[in-house]
């Protein structure tokens, strides 16, 4: 009886290997994780560059100069040693 039961379970393991063997599994490396902060700030474009928008827009501009609050209100976009920063911190875009 407990032979026979031996002999049935080292057969199942005998059959699993050939179907164990998957190379899309080993083989699939961790996800990387998105920079909340980053995300939330800044857009990914086409060209591979981010935009983000103008801090110091939304309220108390009663003392600022108009040409001032035109500027924040304009689009900023990364340059020089920040893009490749962004792409590490935004990895899928």
């Amino acid at each position: 009886m407990l032979f026979a039961s031996l002999f049935s379970t080292a057969r199942a393991f005998a059959a699993s290997p050939a179907r164990a063997f998957s190379s899309s599994v080993a083989l699939q490396f961790p996800k990387l994780k998105t920079h909340s902060g980053t995300k939330k700030r800044w857009r990914s474009l086409p060209s591979g560059v981010f935009k983000r928008a103008h801090a110091g827009h939304h309220h108390l501009n009663v003392g600022k100069r108009p040409g001032r609050k035109n500027h924040l209100g304009q689009t900023a976009y990364s340059h020089g040693a920040q893009t490749p920063k962004l792409k590490k911190l935004m990895p899928y875009g």
